[in-house]
């Protein structure tokens, strides 16, 4: 990535505004047309939201983008949509106990507007608050429960396909589990045992960093040090015994390439995490018995900067943006590609623009928690940003309901949609992706503004 060390917040205010204008408009013409029935909206199909069946994991984006908007841009329409959305639909997603990504809607929706009440955008309501606080409590312990023990008191929170499997997406959504801890509550278990949801925060970055992020250390033939940072969608254990046995993917090319939407994942979660245990004090990890606050700063530090020097090195493109995966089977078709700006139209293999958002938040994040010591992050982030917020990544087009062009979602399982004559898919969004473009956007706004944007 050629990294632009000039640009600054303030320089993307104008871009970022018009970004909150078009997703206005777009979220509020999906919420008109949209029906409970429907589903939850996932991906575009020439240019219209449709629904997806594998898990409803992209509902809470649908009502945290109203959210957002109206965080930017004041709008009480988009506010009400969101608000009434999460109130007549999200209570399913709290109490879901089959899915491992409870942070995803959960709070996109009652986390969002926990805090937009928390900073006085909505009128004082002690009871809203603690609606709000209450499923946040609730879905933290819920996606807490999903555990699989290993030896020597580790285990991780296990993915949807069961026991065995430990997502890296699942690093991202942690903080659900990190903010039902900071707001008092604990999971209780058989015989009443009371259950630390910051020991199992720490406990799942511990093993996730450990075996879904390469360090270069030669832990298999393509370990190599040129490729620290590689990250892998899944770590697959038997669950009898809590022994590793391999990596895995679901949505990547290969066990032994990077999938970069797994990867940002990782990014922006680690950098998250970091900031969440910075806030803690000293004698909550001293409770946590062998567990010091350096130790585990020392660790997610390690596992932020990786994956981040792997996406400025070897993930992205010159201009930062990424695809699908670094080793998909057509990139040397490409033709250096690391060297030149990330082509949407090409006929080899498609760019992720999702992977990008996420990417550039989690930049951005580490930047900011590193200080001084971090500004190649910081500037990383805002280039990615910057590459974004303009074509052919904004979706300018009125027809079109997409936020962010040229997402990709299950490519090993040709979910995407390619238009006539095309070879591979572009020109289209997903829920996720939008969100999280939001989501960046508003962080880069509140930089912008001398504010910092947390969750915790």
């Amino acid at each position: 990535m050629r990294i632009d060390n000039k640009i600054c917040p303030s320089d993307l205010s104008s871009p970022v505004a018009r970004l909150f204008d078009l997703a206005s408009a777009k979220t509020l013409m999906i919420a008109r047309r949209w029906k409970s029935s429907d589903g939850a909206p996932v991906v575009t199909a020439a240019g219209k939201y449709r629904s997806r069946a594998w898990t409803q994991w992209t509902q809470g984006f649908m009502f945290g983008n109203a959210l957002l908007c109206f965080d930017a841009t004041g709008s009480e329409e988009l506010l009400r949509v969101g608000r009434e959305g999460t109130r007549q639909s999200m209570a399913e997603h709290v109490t879901h106990t089959g899915v491992h990504d409870h942070g995803f809607n959960n709070l996109a929706t009652y986390g969002q507007l926990r805090r937009l009440l928390l900073e006085g955008r909505l009128p004082a309501d002690e009871g809203e608050l603690r609606f709000y606080e209450l499923a946040l409590k609730v879905s933290g312990a819920v996606q807490a429960a999903r555990w699989t023990d290993l030896p020597d008191g580790r285990g991780y929170i296990y993915s949807f396909n069961g026991s065995h499997s430990l997502f890296i997406d699942t690093i991202r959504t942690l903080r659900i589990c990190g903010l039902a801890h900071q707001l008092g509550h604990t999971l209780q278990g058989e015989q009443d045992r009371a259950i630390s949801l910051l020991h199992r925060v720490l406990t799942h970055a511990g093993v996730s960093a450990e075996f879904n992020i390469f360090y270069g250390t030669g832990r298999d033939s393509y370990d190599t040090p040129e490729l620290c940072g590689r990250t892998v969608h899944e770590a697959i254990f038997n669950p009898a015994s809590g022994t590793y046995r391999c990596p895995s993917t679901q949505q990547g090319y290969s066990p032994f390439t990077t999938w970069t939407r797994g990867l940002a994942w990782a990014m922006v979660g680690f950098a998250e995490e970091l900031e969440f245990v910075q806030s803690r004090p000293e004698s909550e990890f001293a409770r946590e018995g062998k567990l010091q606050k350096s130790q585990v700063i020392d660790m997610m530090m390690k596992a932020a900067k990786a994956t981040c020097d792997f996406y400025i090195r070897q993930g992205s493109s010159a201009d930062g943006i990424c695809y699908w995966d670094t080793g998909a089977p057509q990139m040397h078709c490409l033709g250096g590609w690391k060297e030149k700006p990330a082509d949407p139209f090409n006929e080899f293999e498609p760019v992720d623009s999702s992977a990008s958002a996420i990417a550039a938040q989690g930049l951005i994040r580490l930047g900011s928690v590193m200080g001084d010591a971090g500004k190649e992050y910081f500037q990383a982030g805002l280039t990615v940003a910057k590459t974004l917020l303009q074509a052919p990544y904004l979706s300018t087009q009125p027809e079109h309901e997409g936020i962010l062009l040229h997402s990709i979602y299950h490519r090993p399982n040709g979910w995407d949609y390619i238009p006539s004559g095309a070879k591979v898919p572009y020109g289209e969004s997903s829920m996720w992706g939008d969100y999280h473009m939001l989501e960046l956007a508003l962080l880069i706004a509140r930089l912008a503004d001398g504010k910092y944007y947390t969750f915790f």
